[in-house]
């Protein structure tokens, strides 16, 4: 979801983005690199802890052809040529530990929440060659426009598999509360969650340094979605405690290393960006539903922008999270109608 008030220049950027298959020093001892992405968000931060002799890298990008290309200039330019002795994944998305089970077979330690590594490797390994009877009831319980979904049905599925490595048996689990050390820093480790379970964050003890993968973005507000694999979930709620919680811990003296835009200054300032934005959004959802909508009928209240091509998906489990949190939290009312969707309605 794009977030329009947090262009407003009162996040400072003190750091141009590199080109792909460059990278630059961000602190003593660490690069920030940027990894393509084939998708209109169209790179991934990648950031590299020196070792001495080796690297340790937070996140992994996504296995694609350009993608491969880019990580072999990468290794051959500003990574030296060392190896990856240790990989810490954010969370399980695809454009985050697609090359994850490259690396570790390759030697490197992988290091995730026991959530974000069960759920990557649960679906590496999930492969469909048509949509499963449980997808497409969601499909319409969240009102996908009948049109699209008789397209998608045509269609071969994606599978976490196309764009993320095979994973080997085995990790190192990251917990709240954790200290890790890598890259010459003690690190806190707190977890987030809303855009994804168990979403690990990392606070250098040593300097002011904060990774926050996608828990907290510059620019644009994380993808808050309810998917087929926990129908009935309410990541708003999730989302919301967690950046409550994370902002008794920001600083604004602090640089932001994000896993998408640039790394910024103003951690408090953005966390309440986030929140705020967020109960916009639902205040004028609920306006709407005066009007009984299901999900896919709220695209102009949440997004306030036409809604086109490959955003569609996205957008649909993130304007279904919205409305069941209404639902949740008892401000909207549902019921299923003859199409099999849901119809939310004010209370």
């Amino acid at each position: 979801m794009t977030d329009r008030h947090a262009e407003a220049a009162l996040l400072s950027y003190p750091l141009e983005a590199p080109e792909f298959g460059a990278g630059i020093e961000v602190a003593s001892g660490v690069l920030w690199l940027r990894f393509p992405l084939p998708m209109a968000l169209d790179h991934v931060n990648l950031y590299a802890f020196d070792e001495g002799d080796s690297w340790t890298l937070v996140d992994a990008g996504m296995r694609w052809p350009k993608g491969l290309e880019a990580w072999d200039a990468l290794v051959e330019g500003p990574l030296q040529g060392k190896p990856i002795s240790r990989l810490i994944c954010t969370h399980h998305h695809p454009d985050h530990v697609g090359l994850a089970g490259r690396l570790q077979r390759a030697g490197a330690e992988l290091l995730m929440t026991r959530v974000a590594w069960l759920t990557a490797r649960m679906l590496v390994l999930d492969v469909e060659a048509e949509y499963p009877a449980e997808t497409v009831a969601f499909y319409k319980r969240a009102g996908m426009a009948e049109k699209v979904l008789e397209k998608r049905l045509k269609e071969r599925p994606f599978n976490f598999a196309d764009m993320v490595d095979p994973m080997p048996l085995g990790y190192t689990r990251l917990s709240e509360g954790d200290t890790i050390s890598f890259g010459g820093r003690e690190w806190d480790v707190r977890l987030g969650s809303g855009h994804a379970s168990d979403h690990a964050t990392f606070w250098s003890k040593a300097d002011d340094l904060v990774i926050t993968g996608d828990q907290v973005l510059p620019g644009i507000s994380p993808n808050i979605g309810v998917y087929p694999t926990e129908p009935e979930a309410d990541p708003v709620s999730d989302w919301i405690a967690s950046c409550e919680r994370l902002s008794a811990f920001a600083t604004d003296d602090v640089l932001v290393l994000p896993g998408h835009k640039r790394p910024f200054h103003g951690l408090p300032l953005r966390l309440r960006q986030l929140i705020d934005n967020h109960h916009g959004v639902l205040g004028r959802l609920l306006a709407h539903l005066e009007t009984p909508s299901s999900a896919g009928e709220t695209f102009t209240p949440i997004f306030k922008r036409e809604i086109k091509g490959g955003e569609y998906g996205l957008a649909l489990v993130e304007a279904f999270a919205h409305c069941q949190h209404l639902y949740f939290t008892d401000q909207a009312n549902r019921e299923l109608n003859a199409a099999g969707a849901y119809v939310y309605s004010k209370i």
